[in-house]
């Protein structure tokens, strides 16, 4: 859903207008809003291990450099942050981009989703399918996604209520069940990977309640063809402020969550050796569709962000168990907040 964006002035937000999104318009960027990110994630097999991976793409609008009349203001700047967790070798490689838009450098095109960042690109092509592609230190990911799902567009007609406040929504749709399949490289060698994948695609001019600290967000494909998305804002002393999500069914009827039926309770937690935060890497999920544990396949999955947009957050692959212990699905969990208070 979320993910850890830097520190940006804000003027006073107006309240986001319910509109119907459309296809394929919004799959592109929507640089006149402040915030923006293209989230996929996946789980599955690679030259016999079993492998996570994340890669993010965010654009920012940077308000003081609107009315600059140099072509070289950076009205709009592009991060990206990618990270493959083996689960086998109990170890999270990551890395991380950043430039300003414009100049063949960075660019996050508005008719479709096509953005780019050096050598780094995640683009929809012709026939619907997602493709993406980078190489970064230590990794690299040459992959292609196929929809076999139609959008799962959250919240009230593609808006999704993050606060109390009406100003605090975002724009917001999911494609889960992707399927998906391409190259990992890891360790110099050249994996043929299989699995499911899950984009999120969330823009938005204020997110954040001033009382809100950071938010916990899980995003997980279920291995009957389901999907499972819940979130919650927190407090600086943990408790809910805010709380929604959605769950698929097979069949395709969408449930939304009301506020207060969604109820993350911390069940195992885990201290970072980098940042001292601790983060719960074991989770209660109470959701309309029923009782879930999600479970960190490997505790240190922590992201350092902040040579690029400047936060600290943890961001890995999990497991789903249903009420009596099985495992029912793999997908993501992201928690910020728990190093520094995030800032949008």
């Amino acid at each position: 859903m979320l993910a850890a964006l830097p520190a940006l002035a804000l003027a006073d937000a107006r309240a986001l207008p319910l509109r119907p999104l459309q296809f394929p318009r919004d799959h592109g960027a929507h640089p006149d809003l402040r915030t923006e990110w293209w989230y996929i994630t996946g789980a599955g097999t690679a030259g016999g291990r079993e492998l996570g991976f994340q890669l993010t793409f965010f654009r920012s609008r940077v308000d003081a450099a609107q009315d600059l009349a140099s072509r070289f203001a950076a009205r709009q700047l592009v991060f990206a942050h990618a990270a493959v967790t083996d689960v086998q070798g109990r170890r999270l490689r990551h890395d991380q981009r950043i430039a300003r838009a414009g100049f063949g450098v960075a660019e996050a095109a508005t008719d479709d989703t096509r953005v780019v960042l050096r050598d780094w690109r995640l683009a929809r092509e012709g026939d619907g399918r997602y493709a993406a592609t980078l190489l970064g230190r230590e990794f690299g990911l040459d992959l292609r996604f196929a929809p076999t799902q139609p959008v799962l567009v959250q919240g009230r007609q593609g808006l999704s209520r993050k606060g109390p406040d009406p100003q605090q929504a975002s724009y917001y749709y999911s494609v889960p069940q992707l399927a998906a399949a391409g190259t990992i490289v890891l360790e110099g060698r050249r994996l043929p990977f299989e699995g499911r994948a899950w984009l999120d695609h969330e823009w938005s001019e204020a997110l954040l309640h001033p009382e809100a600290v950071g938010w916990d967000w899980i995003g997980m494909n279920l291995d009957d063809g389901s999907a499972l998305t819940a979130f919650q804002l927190r407090r600086p002393d943990g408790s809910a402020l805010w709380d929604g999500g959605s769950f698929r069914r097979p069949g395709g009827t969408v449930e939304v969550a009301g506020p207060g039926e969604t109820a993350f309770t911390a069940q195992r937690r885990w201290t970072s050796p980098l940042s001292g935060a601790t983060y719960p890497v074991a989770w209660t999920v109470r959701t309309p569709a029923g009782l879930y544990t999600v479970r960190a396949l490997v505790d240190d999955q922590e992201l350092d962000s902040r040579a690029s947009t400047g936060g600290i957050y943890w961001e890995g692959l999990s497991e789903l168990l249903d009420g009596s212990g099985r495992r029912v699905g793999r997908g993501y969990l992201e928690m910020t907040g728990y190093a520094q208070r995030l800032r949008l």
